[in-house]
């Protein structure tokens, strides 16, 4: 095996220039392709249930030293469309190409993964032999056959039912993983990337799927760097840890240039064997159940499904011509052969400007809650069910003093929140935004609620509070001071008005008109004015006569007492020198008692009185 290795290396030496330039090359190609769109913050981890981890395919478990001579069974791929493996390293140059522009891809969106291409490349030998099992990379990174893996029905491996509609691997019962880098179709769809900056995302393109594998290794904010972050990384592709110990075998294998291995721990069984299973180009599909509008499918594109109307047989299926068809349109597919493609679905979500709101107190914050609903490659998303809660029961709260709603994302996957008001307490508060049935797509914003200033003192505009009964001491203006005097302007200022007979709540007396109800207590919390005042609603004197008084709370213990007067209706003083004005009984009576004579109507020839004289006016 020593000597096999030793002269594979130095007659190799020549191809590894050639290799290298290739990939040099490539490399440059590529590296100038814009990133794929994807938030900053980067993309959320893998749920519980995510399908990935799970048994999907035989991978090659050969660690490095155990690797068989060319040519054999598990060996690295003896040939390539692209001119041939970088035997130094068994990389093909296409396929060592697309991991080092992944490795740059990875470090622009997401700088503090620090994903190594070598990683990449330990998952692309031990899932494909870097594109091997589909008999070889071209130069553009699609492969010479396509790399699907077995049906995932539940016997042999995990069972995982159609989530794609037979897109990736041609199979609308059961998902396969699928391309060199073996993605089950529901993950590339959450975490699909574009290697090559053609605006398109293939699971089957070596550029395009190393691209998906670093983004789905760096999401959750994993850094790499750190062994721990590797492990968990690696065990998102495949949970078995006989799997992470092959890769990173590999990876230390190419980070060295050559040689090393990680010692397999004693847990499970071998797979007893060290190659993935022949593919075939098309693979065989279960046979879908016969449903009214849905015919069974032998073989994925391979058969014209039956139409009700159309008395005519089906044309005699071409296994050996991908998509079927007819001998006259070959490989064309029949209107019906596919599904319609599904409406994108939101995974993930953003924030939209700022994180952390502030208010005052009692305040309405200025700033409002805001996101974007996007699909796992970015694209915005209409008409998804966005749920915020603030969490804690003093924290600020939406229309209606509710912590909780839902609403709708609008045009281009946007979302603005109604507007938050503070609650009375100080302190902050976390508000989450959660995709309606999404708990891992999820966004944390923070409400900080500061305190308003202090009132020290209550004082009323009005001193002299006495009426009559039945009448009304008008709307009262309270004014929030400082203990300094100064007014306390724009304060959420909470106030208890009580009235009170003889010390105590009082049925009778004065009272506040409340809607229909008559209210001798009532809670209110207004704003202060640049005066620091609010008004009371209209308080009304009763029908009762007698002293009362108006007792005010503040929500800080802070109080106002003021009395309250009802009696008699005052005489009212009398208005003169009207026309037509011609006196009272009681001005005839008080006249009487000043001893002053009722005047006489005058003559002509007579002089009137004062008091005549104003009567007439």
């Amino acid at each position: 095996m020593k000597i096999l290795r030793a002269r594979a290396a130095s007659v190799s030496r020549q191809g590894l220039c050639t290799a290298l330039l290739v990939a040099s090359l490539t490399t440059a190609a590529v590296g100038a392709s814009p990133p794929h769109n994807a938030a900053d913050g980067g993309d959320p981890a893998p749920g519980p249930g995510n399908p990935q981890r799970l048994p999907h395919g035989s991978p090659n478990l050969a660690l490095p030293d155990l690797v068989p001579p060319p040519g054999t069974p598990g060996a690295p791929g003896t040939g390539t469309p692209d001119g041939g493996p970088d035997k130094a390293t068994g990389i093909p140059a296409t396929a060592l190409a697309a991991y080092k522009n992944a490795e740059k891809l990875a470090g622009e969106q997401w700088p503090n993964c620090h994903v190594p291409w070598e990683l990449i490349a330990g998952i692309g030998k031990v899932e494909s032999d870097h594109g091997g099992m589909g008999g070889g990379l071209r130069t553009d990174g699609s492969s010479a056959k396509p790399i699907i893996g077995p049906p995932l029905t539940g016997e042999k491996f995990a069972l995982v039912r159609d989530t794609d509609g037979g897109r990736y691997d041609g199979d609308r019962q059961f998902d396969h993983a699928v391309g060199p880098m073996q993605f089950i179709p529901s993950t590339w769809q959450a975490y699909a990337a574009d290697g090559r900056g053609t605006g398109q995302k293939d699971p089957n393109n070596v550029f395009d799927a190393a691209a998906g594998t670093a983004r789905y290794l760096c999401a959750g904010g994993l850094d790499l760097s750190k062994q721990g972050d590797v492990d968990k990384a690696v065990l998102r592709y495949n949970s078995s840890r006989e799997y992470l110990n092959t890769v990173l075998a590999w990876m230390r294998t190419y980070q060295n240039g050559g040689g090393g291995a990680v010692p397999n721990p004693p847990i499970g069984s071998s797979p007893g064997g060290s190659t993935l299973p022949t593919i075939p180009t098309v693979p065989t599909v279960p046979t879908v159940p016969t449903v009214p509008t849905t015919p069974s499918r032998p073989t994925p594109g391979n058969t014209t499904p039956t139409t009700p109307t159309t008395p005519k047989p089906n044309p005699k299926p071409h296994p050996d011509k991908p998509g079927g068809g007819d001998k006259d349109k070959p490989g064309k597919d029949k209107p019906g052969d596919h599904k319609p493609t599904p409406p994108a679905t939101a995974t993930r979500l953003v924030p939209v400007g700022k994180q952390e709101l502030k208010a005052q107190a009692g305040k309405v914050f200025e700033d409002r809650l805001k996101v974007r609903a996007l699909t796992a490659d970015g694209q915005p998303v209409e008409g998804t069910k966005i749920v915020f809660k603030v969490l804690g029961k003093d924290g600020p709260h939406f229309d209606d003093d509710t912590r909780t709603i839902t609403r709708s994302t609008g045009k281009n996957g946007y979302l603005t929140a109604p507007k938050l008001t503070a609650g009375e307490k100080a302190d902050e508060y976390k508000v989450q935004a959660t995709i309606d049935g999404r708990e891992d797509a999820k966004v944390e914003f923070t409400a900080v609620v500061t305190a308003a200033p202090r009132v020290d003192k209550l004082t009323a505009d009005q001193t002299d509070l006495s009426v009559g009964i039945g009448e009304s001491f008008g709307e009262l203006a309270i004014r929030a001071t400082t203990d300094k005097g100064a007014p306390v302007a724009g304060a959420r200022l909470t106030l208890t008005a009580t009235v009170l007979e003889g010390g105590k709540e009082t049925k009778t007396g004065p009272y506040f008109q409340d809607g229909k109800k008559q209210s001798r207590k009532l809670t209110l919390s207004e704003l202060t004015d640049k005066d620091g005042k609010v008004s009371l609603p209209e308080l009304l004197a009763g029908g009762k006569e007698g002293k009362f008084t108006l007792r005010l709370t503040a929500s800080n213990g802070t109080q106002l007492v003021l009395d309250l007067t009802v009696g008699d209706k005052p005489d009212k003083p009398q208005e003169s020198g009207k026309p037509g004005d011609k006196g009272t009984d009681k001005d005839k009576k008080d006249g009487a008692k000043k001893g002053k004579p009722t005047p006489a109507t005058p003559s002509s020839s007579s002089s009137p009185s004062p008091k005549a004289t104003r009567a007439k006016g």
